[in-house]
């Protein structure tokens, strides 16, 4: 039973625990983009405006100041000398840290637990991002030196989501999964929107791009610091989680183990459903990431929106995601509830409304011309089907093996984030003179990862519990693989007597 003083704690929160958890890692996501993604709004008024008799676009739109270089930054001693090709290797620097951490943060979380791997990877990241306009004035404008703090930056972020998968392994209910899962993971649209919209607000304002760095990274000390006083890695250590929320937990949770088990990286290395995921995340990642660095370029270049303007219409497309990765979330698990779709259709059918919706949208914003508006709304449309990802695939390795989830997670979405790192140089190298036409064959290489991507998932994924997910299984292979050879023992058979 309670004591007095944790019955008095619990008693404060009118909510359940694992509810306060999915809050607290929706905020943890939230702050993660909005450090990684401040950079792709302020690097659009970070450098020196190209001349307009530098190329020419024959499909090119009108600006509403012709006149003007469409800066905010009035200070040319802030702006710096950067071509398209330098941009995109400093926008991608970011994952070239981001990837090396997932599979060390995802073993860490689940061996000591995620609240600290998670809790001190974005404080490590908050830090670093309060820096960067100190080391960028301080180095002249050195975009080498800028590389090189991204890729610091990078490696604390890339805890985020091995850790956090870990956490909701050992506190979602599989019956709640998608709800929470997809509340938790949506922050990365809902960071997006607060990184787009207050940045553009804040360099207009400020006329200094250096204000976004500042106000992002405070967020990000101030959510750490909520963090470690309200979180707890699994319900057993939480000091005033209820006992009716624990004995829930206890009877839903009974799959996942709370021993510190040995992790069967055979089985999973060579698990067809795990390598389609893998799949599936990089058709993912490199749609979104595209989007998310690169949209607000787009926008100023190519659709002439000034820098209030295109944080803007930047934000839109990604609260359409964000409402619709939670009514989706819900929508997913009401059917697989009244047993109206498997829990595996449902991944698949999600997951290609996700992938196939994006693809085509994104290309059809590039034929609309100089509508701007009819653009906007095409890539709202898109990024709104992509929010269908979270209750599909991005999920799924919950279900595939909840004891090993935060490894799983490494796995799948540090190979998935290196299209993060390939994505901003080829959208660089592919719109050199800034034209629609370099940029539609952007798109439409997107289409096509999309769309093969995809397909690998319906062939291959799956929703069912893999086997290497019970924690006796790597003995009951082996025992079984003794006897097999006519090498029973003694001990093979008390080993079998004691475990099963």
């Amino acid at each position: 039973m309670l004591t007095g003083w944790r019955l008095a704690l619990s008693k404060c929160f009118l909510i359940p625990q694992r509810y306060m958890l999915g809050i607290m890692g929706f905020f943890a996501i939230v702050n993660a983009y909005t450090m990684r993604v401040s950079l792709s709004m302020a690097i659009t008024e970070m450098v020196i405006p190209l001349a307009t008799h530098e190329y020419y676009d024959p499909n090119a739109c009108v600006s509403d100041n012709p006149g003007s270089n469409n800066s905010a930054v009035k200070d040319q001693n802030l702006l710096y000398d950067w071509d398209e090709k330098t941009q995109g290797l400093i926008l991608s620097s970011f994952y070239w840290g981001y990837v090396i951490t997932h599979l060390p943060g995802g073993i860490l979380a689940e061996k000591f637990g995620g609240k600290y791997s998670l809790g001190l990877g974005i404080l490590s990241t908050a830090i670093f991002t309060i820096v960067t306009p100190w080391v960028i004035i301080a180095s002249g404008g050195n975009w080498k030196i800028l590389v090189a703090l991204r890729v610091v930056e990078g490696l604390g972020e890339g805890v985020t989501y091995p850790a956090l998968t870990a956490l909701l392994a050992k506190w979602v209910p599989v019956k709640e999964r998608a709800t929470i899962g997809s509340m938790v993971y949506a922050g990365s649209q809902f960071g997006t929107i607060l990184s787009n919209f207050i940045s553009g607000e804040l360099i207009r304002y400020t006329e200094d791009w250096a204000s976004v760095f500042y106000f992002f990274g405070s967020l990000g000390i101030l959510w750490f610091i909520l963090w470690v006083l309200l979180c707890y890695s699994d319900p057993s250590s939480h000091p005033y989680i209820s006992d009716k929320e624990k004995d829930y937990l206890d009877r839903e949770l009974a799959n996942v183990s709370s021993l510190k088990l040995p992790i069967p990286w055979q089985a999973i290395l060579t698990s067809v459903p795990m390598w389609a995921l893998v799949i599936t995340q990089i058709g993912h990642d490199w749609g979104f990431f595209t989007m998310v660095t690169d949209l607000p370029k787009y926008m100023k270049d190519v659709l002439k929106f000034n820098v209030s303007q295109n944080g803007l219409w930047s934000s839109l497309p990604y609260l359409v995601m964000w409402f619709t990765s939670l009514g989706c979330g819900w929508v997913c698990d009401f059917l697989v509830k009244r047993k109206l779709m498997t829990l595996t259709f449902s991944r698949k059918f999600f997951t290609s409304l996700a992938s196939m919706g994006p693809a085509v949208f994104i290309v059809v914003a590039s034929y609309v011309g100089c509508d701007r508006i009819l653009a906007v709304w095409m890539f709202t449309i898109a990024m709104g089907f992509m929010g269908c990802y979270y209750c599909g695939m991005k999920v799924n390795a919950l279900d595939l093996s909840p004891n090993f989830a935060g490894t799983l997670m490494a796995i799948i979405n540090g190979i998935g984030a290196s299209s993060g790192i390939v994505t901003p140089y080829l959208t660089g190298a592919l719109t050199e003179d800034h034209t629609l036409l370099q940029w539609r064959a952007v798109f439409w290489i997107t289409f096509g990862v999309f769309a093969v991507t995809n397909l690998v998932y319906l062939v291959f994924g799956t929703g069912n519990e893999q086997p290497w997910n019970d924690p006796d299984y790597n003995l009951k292979k082996k025992i079984h693989k003794s006897v097999q050879n006519g090498k029973e023992t003694k001990k093979s058979k008390d080993d079998l007597k004691t475990k099963f």
